[in-house]
């Protein structure tokens, strides 16, 4: 399985962006859950948001509830991270993370739960 990452760059706070993560080996409506997670200078990982392939349920970190959606594109095998009002301290490089099988909804938001990761696209959101 190999996820590639797309569509980071740099935009004024309050701006748009949307990230692409690309599949190949497996599909995107099947098989373990999709996420995103971000990891920023001298910081830790952190979950942003999962889509679970079977129930299509999504889940989103606090932070950006209400700003960001997931979402996939069965056709092109793609999971999207749609982020509206971006702000400075969403700055930090998006990976897109996934794993074989079926994980309960409560271990989605933790990065060791996944098996599979993309190589991260940078995010830079200016004040």
């Amino acid at each position: 399985v190999q996820l590639q990452a797309s569509g980071g760059g740099l935009v004024q706070a309050g701006g748009s962006l949307r990230l692409s993560c690309t599949t190949s080996g497996r599909t995107v409506n099947s098989g373990g859950p999709m996420a995103w997670f971000r990891q920023a200078p001298g910081k830790e990982r952190e979950f942003v948001a999962v889509i679970d392939t079977w129930t299509k349920n999504t889940k989103y970190a606090d932070s950006v509830k209400g700003r960001f959606t997931i979402s996939r594109d069965n056709a092109k095998n793609t999971v999207y991270l749609e982020m509206n009002s971006l702000k400075p301290e969403d700055t930090a490089v998006y990976s897109c993370a996934t794993r074989n099988g079926r994980i309960i909804t409560s271990a989605q938001n933790r990065a060791g739960s996944y098996d599979y990761w993309g190589q991260g696209t940078l995010v830079t959101v200016s004040s």
